[in-house]
């Protein structure tokens, strides 16, 4: 009878175990939902009782931490969170499940300086052009908005001759970062990406009529092993429960109004990194 007690036990216990490994999600996500998620993650797992793994990573580019790239080598994820024109590329190669993308919030472009440099201006045209002119060295990201800001707005504004020599791309870590450090002057990113740097001061946003607004998305991997549970997570990351936090990290909840004349997203080519 004892034996037999024991054996229950460790069949309970065995099962116990199964299951908590069921309860398990891993997310790949971008930066720049990042800091909403660091913060709305470990409310879910403790609400549902389950663990989650975060794997970030930038969406898009050539760096081995890429999205795309720990995809085709075979790295196992749950959910991505990311640039959905990125996402929809991985959609077209059918690594996600189809019918389970859900569009999250949208993120502009602003800057940063080194905290206690001279206070500059972004927030017109012509304020942002003689920033830029006066500036004496450029750092932007290597998504997204990075691509925008070295292939589209320093052409749109007139000064890409003046200014190209002394602007340069952050691979892979925060814009802020190297601004704060000292290494530029000034830095532009997803603003979500800028505010939870120490060492910078905010500048703004970019002018409404020279603005990019990004937009992130998500999806369940087609391989997931737990495609239900992702899906609930996925849900619940849309839905107005959370969206007090995804405004406080510069986000702009999906269906939010824009600020008149606001720029519509614009769609980048699919070799952009």
């Amino acid at each position: 009878m004892k034996r037999y007690s024991l054996l229950v036990a460790l069949l309970i216990s065995v099962a116990g175990s199964a299951s908590a490994q069921t309860r398990e999600l891993t997310v790949m996500i971008s930066g720049g939902f990042k800091a909403a998620w660091d913060q709305l993650s470990p409310r879910y797992a403790a609400r549902e009782g389950i663990r989650i793994n975060t794997v970030a990573g930038p969406s898009m580019g050539k760096t081995p931490q890429a999205i795309p790239a720990r995809l085709a080598r075979g790295e196992r994820a749950d959910l991505l969170i990311m640039v959905g024109d990125a996402l929809g590329n991985l959609e077209q190669q059918g690594r996600t499940l189809p019918g389970s993308r859900v569009e999250l919030a949208d993120s502009r472009i602003g800057a940063v300086i080194k905290q206690g440099a001279t206070p500059v201006a972004i927030d017109s045209e012509s304020a942002l052009r003689a920033t830029l002119l006066s500036a004496r060295s450029i750092a932007y990201s290597d998504s997204a908005s990075g691509q925008y800001i070295s292939s589209q707005l320093f052409t749109r504004l007139g000064i890409a001759d003046r200014v190209n020599a002394k602007a340069f791309k952050v691979e892979r870590i925060p814009v802020a970062s190297q601004v704060a450090a000292g290494k530029y002057a000034i830095g532009f990113q997803q603003v979500s990406e800028l505010l939870p740097v120490p060492g910078v001061t905010f500048v703004g946003e970019l002018p409404d009529s020279l603005q990019y607004t990004t937009r992130f998305a998500g999806a369940v991997v087609r391989q997931s092993a737990q495609p239900d549970e992702a899906r609930r997570l996925l849900r619940w990351l849309a839905s107005s429960e959370v969206q007090q936090v995804v405004r406080q990290t510069g986000l702009h909840p999906i269906g939010q109004p824009q600020p008149a004349g606001a720029s519509q997203p614009i769609r980048q080519p699919d070799t952009v990194q």
